[in-house]
This record gives structure tokens, C-alpha cells and sequence, in this order.
């Protein structure tokens, strides 16, 4: 959806770009020189007998009307080139800075709700082509911890979010609800329940500490350890066991998960994110119009 957006606002740039060209290169002189030439005829058919019927201030009205049709451009000259500004100011925006989304699920609860709408940062991760998204200038690279909207690998036209776990070289293991990396459990406490709206279930509430990130997961403590994740394409690189998932991540690829753990479709199941998937990183919620409360920045 984000990149049929981005292709649409490409193609209108482009056309009110063209349509700006022609204009300012053949439609206006030719527009100027209408109206020089309508000025000259009025001067000389028309405004002595209004001047002589209707007095000045009348003949000048007539004159400034006519020279006003005579400079007028088309209709589609006139949108392009009151939309050109628009279009060229929100298509940098969205391609460059940052760019909205609205979350569809709760696979990030309790970190994201269903209805957050969230801002991206798109050039924390490196400055990206529009469109083709090919990488021209590198900044940062994701971290674990950061929360990422990238396009999701086995449909490359949908947008997902999900948590960064693992970067390249990292060997992560997720094993009856408990997640090490590179051998190291990262610990966490629990600390309550939180209930979920839309299964209208409670989950266990628990803080984790992931690099330099501090987060809420949610794991639902009446299912067992017992999950067969598949790990997508990249089998090679992982192994599996009932309950358990170990993986390596491969140089430019990333493995991510949701926060609400045993309900979210992540790099367990359809394996991990390619660099050139990476659309920007989510750093604050901007509406929420079920809940304003919600407004701030996200960890």
C-alpha cells in the first residue's frame, strides 16, 4: 500500500512537473503576448466609446476583464500548477523525512494498539531512492530494540512492524517463551496482566531489556511451549524443535519479532527482513483517536 502511494504521488510529480515545463517555456509567453495584443485592440476599438458612453472608471473595469480572459490558461495548466508546490513538498516529506501509518494489529501490543498512528523516521536507516528504495548515502544501521516498518518479505507490497531481535551475525534462539542472544537470555520481569481487547483475553504483562531499550511484551500464559515455528525461506539458517526456534542471522538481513509474542506472525515463521526491505524506524505516536492519551514517542 505505502509503495503504490509512493508510485501514485511519483507519477502525479511528474506530470504537474511536465505540465509546469510546457508552461513556463511556451503557455505563458504565449499567454503574454494574447494579452499584449488584446490591450492594443482594446486601446484602440474599444475604449474611446466607453470611455465617451460609460466614463473611465467603466472602460478600465471592461479593459482589465478582457485582458484577464485573454491571460487565462487551461483549466489542467492552472491545477498543475497550483498542486506542483503540494505534490513536490509531501513527496520529499514522505521519501525522505518521515512518513505516517496507521497500525492494523496487535502484534505490537502493549507498545502499539490497533489505531495507533504512528510517524517513521525514513532517513535515520540511510537515505533511500523514492520508488526503486535503492540505498544512496548510509547512516545508521537498524539496532536491536528499534521498533521497524519494513515491507514484508513474502509480499513486498504490504507494510509491516515489528521489534528488531537480531542483526547480522547475531545467533538468536527463542525457546519456550524465553529469548537469548548470541547464548545470553535476556531477562525480564513480570509485571501484571494486560488485557487485550480484541481477543478479549488476558496476557502476562512483562518488562525486557533489549540492547539499550527498555519494553513491555505481552506473553500469553495459558498456552504452553509447545509452538512449531517454520522460519520461512531460511531454513538453512535455522534449526527447530518443538518450542524452539534457533537462528543465525545472515549478513544484510534482520530478524524481528512483535512484542505481544504468541500473536504475531514474525521472522519465526516467514524468516528475516532484507536490508533493501527496511522502509524507516517508528518514533512516535501522533493520533490515536480512540484513546489521545496515547500520543508520544515509542521505545
Amino acid at each position: 500500500m505505502s509503495w503504490n502511494f509512493a508510485l501514485i504521488l511519483f507519477v502525479l510529480l511528474v506530470v504537474t512537473g511536465i505540465v509546469w515545463v510546457i508552461d513556463v517555456i511556451w503557455l505563458r509567453p504565449a499567454r503574454k503576448r494574447r494579452v499584449m495584443a488584446a490591450a492594443a485592440e482594446f486601446d484602440r476599438d474599444r475604449a474611446p466609446h466607453l470611455r465617451a458612453v460609460e466614463g473611465a472608471e467603466a472602460s478600465d473595469r471592461h479593459r482589465a476583464q478582457a485582458l484577464a480572459e485573454a491571460g487565462r490558461a487551461p483549466w489542467w495548466v492552472e491545477y498543475s500548477v497550483s498542486f506542483l508546490p503540494v505534490i513536490l513538498f509531501v513527496f520529499v516529506l514522505r521519501s525522505f523525512v518521515v512518513e505516517p501509518f496507521r497500525i492494523p494489529s496487535g502484534s505490537m501490543l502493549p507498545t502499539l494498539q490497533s489505531g495507533d498512528l504512528i510517524l517513521v523516521n525514513k532517513f535515520t536507516y540511510g537515505i533511500r531512492l523514492p520508488v526503486v528504495d535503492t540505498k544512496v548515502i548510509d547512516v545508521n544501521d537498524p539496532q536491536r530494540g528499534d521498533i521497524m516498518v519494513f515491507r514484508y518479505p513474502p509480499d513486498p507490497k504490504v507494510d509491516f512492524i515489528k521489534r528488531v531481535i537480531g542483526v547480522p551475525g547475531d545467533e538468536i534462539a527463542y525457546v519456550n517463551k524465553r529469548l537469548y542472544v548470541n547464548g545470553t537470555e535476556i531477562p525480564r520481569e513480570r509485571v501484571g496482566d494486560y488485557f487485550e481487547p480484541d481477543r478479549a483475553a488476558y496476557s502476562g504483562e512483562y518488562t525486557e531489556k533489549l540492547g539499550a531499550v527498555q519494553h513491555r511484551i505481552l506473553l500469553d500464559t495459558q498456552q504452553g511451549g509447545a509452538e512449531i515455528y517454520s522460519g520461512g525461506a531460511q531454513r538453512n539458517r535455522c534449526s527447530f524443535q518443538p518450542g524452539g526456534i534457533r537462528c543465525t542471522v545472515p549478513e544484510g538481513q534482520y530478524f524481528v519479532m512483535g512484542d505481544n509474542r504468541d500473536n504475531s506472525a514474525d521472522s519465526r515463521y516467514w524468516g528475516f527482513v532484507p536490508q533493501e526491505n527496511i522502509v524507516g524506524k517508528a518514533f512516535f505516536i501522533w493520533m490515536n483517536f480512540g484513546d489521545l492519551g496515547r500520543i508520544g514517542g515509542v521505545r
